[in-house]
């Protein structure tokens, strides 16, 4: 097979390529076999039609076409490997010539593939580029919230003998009207007042409403086939509770976590805290990074396939085709980073992540799983995420006081180096099994990383379609939103 290229515009190419029939053998014989099963000829069995048969009675024309059919495909791919062409969406293919239809099977096949494309283009040095992050500071305030959080998961809730407020819990009865027909009912609803998690305007009718006492409010549903649709809401209060909140004291401690004191759990949050706000300064290190890419880096994008992301969709026209081009500028400079690193996407990242967004969405891992086109998309964002996280190791990053920022610990596991290197004496010893946690670690966080399908060079669909993972659970009429926040 021999391929030529030619550049028809930075975004463009115009792929040549030639078979000789000898080449196409297998796919010849492939092509007499699928067609011997299909066909009846009398006196002989389906699957053992001789070629010189079918020939006769279905004509070799139809048998090179698909030979063809089956090995465009390979040889397509084969090409865009050879000349390192990545494509960005289905490219436009014609066939110029075959090889001979009758006597001798000689010639050859050509054909060619205008091919949307990556165009050329060169990252700058990363040992030249240096970022700010914020410089990370633990406040009191922060360690003290923790503990309040602690607080409230081991608190308790006994009957209130008063009208509801902010932060108590009730039980409620929901009914949705729209032009006095009611078109939604929920009873015995357990809700914290001042939420915010519910309706609009639900918070602010239930303060001041005792047991047994309702009112009525105007909001917007958000599900449903009314979703939209302004709808009177009828609240009934059933019952309220409110949340009494244990001591911070020894026994709240050991009741609550793995230590003895309150001095130790303080400090065990602060580390955590501290932990959690590292790995945010090192999300913020990769996303800026990933802007001081897009500014630096000329790189011309494709007209069509804006045209076509943007096409459809309501709202500024202008608007989305800059997020439009944000969007697969950025899937190009990091599918490059992708490269340059070389890193690695391991199966048991593909799983947690899976296992993670599985959880998020309600939904079951295999659904997933079965999605290869979702799963494509997964893998090529897990890439993404560990490519700029390994670059990260050849860029200058300080916080805004000037400090050098270290951020071997998130770059050595994309990287696949341990560049810990700890002694056994300068290892902290183990801390039994706690029995309850205290705070989010920093190594819960989920890639930050946005759904996108771009596609690798040898695959012939667009790369610029996004996909999401589906939510199987549907909001219900009367609920604005999600019913509670769900954690990272």
């Amino acid at each position: 097979m021999k391929s030529t290229v030619e550049t028809l515009e930075p975004t463009k190419v115009k792929l040549t390529v030639e078979v000789p029939a000898q080449e196409l053998d297998q796919p010849m014989k492939a092509a007499y076999k699928e067609i011997s099963q299909q066909v009846s000829v009398p006196g002989f069995r389906k699957g053992k039609v001789p070629p010189r048969i079918i020939d006769q009675r279905i004509g070799r024309s139809y048998v090179i076409q698909t030979a063809i059919d089956k090995a465009l495909g390979g040889l397509y791919r084969e090409a865009l490997l050879e000349n390192n062409i990545k494509p960005l969406a289905q490219p436009e293919v014609s066939i110029d010539k075959i090889p001979s239809e009758s006597g001798a099977f000689d010639g050859e096949l050509v054909f060619t593939a205008e091919i949307l494309c990556v165009p050329e283009f060169e990252l700058p040095e990363l040992k030249d580029i240096e970022i700010t992050v914020d410089q990370i500071e633990v406040a009191d305030a922060d360690v003290e919230n923790e503990i309040e959080n602690l607080r409230k998961r081991f608190g308790t809730l006994k009957n209130a003998d008063r009208a509801a407020k902010d932060g108590d819990f009730v039980s409620i009865d929901l009914t949705a009207s729209i032009d006095d027909e009611e078109i939604d009912s929920m009873s015995g609803v357990s809700y914290e007042v001042g939420s915010k998690t519910m309706l609009e305007g639900l918070d602010e009718a239930l303060v001041g409403l005792a047991v047994d006492e309702d009112t009525t409010f105007e909001s917007e549903l958000a599900g449903g086939e009314h979703a939209g649709e302004k709808a009177v809401i009828k609240v009934t209060v059933r019952s309220v509770k409110e949340r009494e909140l244990p001591e911070v004291d020894e026994d709240f401690v050991q009741m609550a976590s793995e230590f003895d004191t309150v001095e130790e759990l303080k400090a065990d949050i602060k580390k955590q805290v501290e932990d959690q706000k590292r790995a945010e300064q090192a999300v913020d290190a990769r996303d800026k990074l990933v802007e001081v890419l897009s500014e630096k880096v000329e790189l011309p994008l494709p007209k069509q396939i804006i045209d076509e992301s943007v096409e459809g969709q309501e709202g500024n026209k202008e608007e989305l085709r800059a997020q439009a081009e944000a969007s697969l500028r950025k899937e190009i400079l990091l599918d490059r980073l992708v490269e340059e690193t070389g890193v690695k996407v391991e199966q048991q990242d593909l799983l947690q992540f899976v296992f993670q967004a599985s959880q998020a969405y309600g939904i079951e891992p295999q659904q997933l799983l079965s999605d290869q086109q979702q799963m494509a998309s997964i893998y090529a964002e897990l890439a993404r995420t560990k490519a700029v996280a390994a670059s990260l190791a050849d860029v200058k990053v300080k916080d805004t006081e000037g400090n050098d920022v270290d951020m071997s610990e998130f770059t050595k596991d994309a990287l696949g180096e341990d560049t810990a290197e700890e002694t056994q004496e300068e290892k902290p010893a183990k801390k039994p099994a706690a029995k309850k946690t205290t705070a989010k670690k920093a190594t819960e966080k989920k890639p930050a990383a946005k759904k996108t399908t771009a596609k690798k060079a040898t695959e012939k669909k667009p790369a610029a379609k996004k996909t999401t993972a589906k939510k199987a659970t549907e909001k219900k009429p009367a609920a604005k939103k999600t019913a509670a926040k769900k954690e990272d």
